[in-house]
């Protein structure tokens, strides 16, 4: 015979498993500091600029 399993354990150390794995993407995607916050926000802005400089003037 197999071996006996308690379902509600089983259950538990999955639920378990799957919010870390959540909070590991949570603080990859909200743990950032505020000067990198700024930094990425600044290098945004800076992509648009260059990218609305280039574009060309509709002639109609």
């Amino acid at each position: 015979m197999g071996d006996v399993v308690n379902l509600n354990r089983f259950r538990k150390n999955r639920d378990r498993a799957d919010r870390a794995k959540e909070a590991e993407a949570n603080r990859v995607r909200f743990g950032r500091t505020k000067a990198e916050k700024d930094r990425d926000r600044m290098e945004a802005e800076r992509r648009a600029q260059t990218l609305e400089g280039k574009k060309l003037d509709d002639p109609s």
